[in-house]
Parts: structure tokens; sequence; C-alpha cells
């Protein structure tokens, strides 16, 4: 009986046995993964995804199109090839104005190697393009009095004015009714020589009598938009607007350029004794379309190599635009 009595306390449930009578558990520390309901105990026989009938990995999905991004917007391109074609065709049309002024310097070059022509007495304005930088020379008396400077003019670094002075013909032509005085472009004067009184030498600088002029017949010149309008009422002009000046002086709008020799010591000499230095026979046409002609075809070269480099250029980083398909 007493044995019994010693055995039974160890024969109770373990619910109904007090705490203090538990075997004592050592705590386990706070790093080890403990057991609960979302994280079960390992067990050896867990069921894995292959296990599963329903289970489809990332190569059973459909494929799907994913857009990585546009190699170039349509706009942009479109740009950079209107870049060099419009370079082509401006460097085309170079190549036209070239054979234009070239054409056009050899038809002047022709005219001032021929004999002069006498100047009739009328000149009809329409007439003067078929004949610019033709030579002529004309008899008459220059009017002083009527002298018209133009100006600023530079001449090899000095600030000056063109004389521009009428010639009146009609005793060359008594028996002619209308108008036949035309405007002389005498040449180039200082600055310091502009008033009358200041030239020396006045047989030179303003002859008297009846002279022969020999020039080039010039077609009149189109005023741009930089040029200040001239002040007939101040005498002030500006640019040679030849309608306007013979208006003024009351001459056929003609203009007659005066020309001289080119000659280095008699231009020093006419300088300072205040002579107009007259343009020398030459064409003075500008001719610089062989150089807008490289400029354009070359420009039209590097951007269409650029464009090259540009559409043949991979996407860059392609693999940071695709987007991932993590439905699995």
């Amino acid at each position: 009986m007493e044995a019994r009595q010693l055995w039974r306390p160890l024969a109770q449930p373990l619910a109904r046995r007090p705490l203090s009578t538990l075997p004592h558990r050592t705590p386990q520390p706070p790093w080890i993964r403990q057991p609960s309901a979302r994280n079960p105990p390992h067990r050896r026989h867990q069921s894995t995804p292959a296990d599963d009938p329903l289970f489809k990995s990332i190569v059973d999905n459909p494929p799907q199109l994913i857009r990585s991004g546009r190699k170039h917007n349509y706009l942009g391109l479109a740009l950079l090839v209107s870049i060099p074609a419009t370079a082509f065709l401006l460097g085309c049309w170079q190549v036209k104005r070239l054979t234009w002024k070239s054409d056009l310097i050899a038809k002047f070059e022709d005219r001032l190697v021929r004999e002069p022509l006498p100047l009739p007495p009328q000149i009809d304005p329409a007439a003067i393009k078929d004949f610019d930088y033709r030579r002529v020379y004309a008899r008459g008396v220059l009017r002083h009095d009527q002298e018209m400077l133009i100006g600023p003019r530079i001449h090899d670094g000095q600030d000056g004015y063109l004389v521009v002075t009428p010639l009146e013909r009609a005793a060359q032509y008594p028996a002619y009714p209308g108008n036949t005085t035309v405007l002389v472009c005498r040449g180039w004067i200082a600055k310091a020589k502009a008033l009358q009184s200041s030239r020396l030498a006045p047989e030179q600088s303003l002859p008297r009598g009846e002279i022969v002029v020999e020039g080039l017949l010039r077609e009149p010149w189109v005023k741009n938009s930089f040029t200040p309008d001239n002040r007939p009422e101040r005498d002030a002009w500006y640019f040679p607007d030849v309608a306007q000046m013979a208006a003024h002086v009351g001459s056929q709008a003609v203009w007659v350029e005066e020309t001289m020799k080119a000659d280095l010591l008699a231009a020093y000499d006419r300088e300072s004794k205040g002579v107009p230095i007259g343009r020398p026979p030459e064409v003075n046409l500008r001719n610089n379309h062989t150089q807008y002609i490289f400029t354009w075809f070359s420009l039209s070269l590097a951007t269409s190599i650029m464009l090259w480099m540009v559409v043949k250029k991979p996407p860059s980083s392609i693999r940071a635009r695709v987007r991932r398909d993590t439905a699995w």
C-alpha cells in the first residue's frame, strides 16, 4: 500500500500535475527560429511545388509582348534627316549660282576689252541693263555747282566721299530738243577735301569748259535695308539712288563711272590735291560661290555621317527597360 502511494503521483496525467513538478526546460536563444503556425517545423515528407498538379513554371506562361523603348523619336529623326538634305540642296543651288556668276563676269570682262562707245544724247533706262560695264565716252561741261557727295565711303582705310557731278551735253547736241545731261561719278576724295575751296589744282579737281569723260555705263544699284534714306533737302546722300539724284538735278537717270589707270603714285597725288580718284576699268563683282559650295556640301556630308551613327547605334541599357514577368 505504501508502495502504491509512492508511485501514484507519477502516474497522474501531466495536465493535472502542478507546475512545480514539471521537468525544467532551458529557454531557447532568440536567434533560433521558433516553430509557429506560419512556420511549421520541418517535416521529412513535406510536399513540394513539383507535387502540385496545378503548378506552372515561368516557362509555361504564354509569351507577353513588351516594349523596351523605341530607338528614335520620329519627329527628331525627321529633323535630323532634313539637315543634310537641306544642306545638299543649298550646295546644288550654289553650283547654279557659280555658273551664273562666272558667265556674268565673263560677259562683263568681254565688254571691257571692246572700244568705248559714244554716249547717245538720250538713253533708254530699260536698255542700260544690256550695256552694263560697257565702256563709253561723253563730251560736255561739268556742273560743279550741282555737285553731290555720297558718303561716307572708305578707300584704303580712309574716310571720304564719292563725287557725283552732272555732265551737261547741250552744246554737243544743239539740235536735240530733249534733256542730254547725265550723272558722272568722278571718283573718291578724302573727307578733308569735301569743300571745293579746300581742293588744290582747280584745273584738275574742278575742270572748267568742255571735257571728255570716259567711263563705264552702270546699271542702278538696289538699296538694302541697312542704308539710311537720302535727304536731298539737306544735300545728304548716303546711297547712289540714280533716279532720285537725277530728279534732284534735272538730268537723265544715267550713271557713268569715270575710270583711270591703276597707279599708286598718281592716286596719292590726286588725294593730296583733292582730285577725285576714279575706279580702275575692271569687274569688281564678288564671286564667293565656290566657298559656299564647299561649305554646304561639307555640312551635308558631316550631318549625314552623324545621322548614320545615330540610326545604327544600338539602344543603350535595354535590359533595364525590359519589364519582368513575375506572375509565377
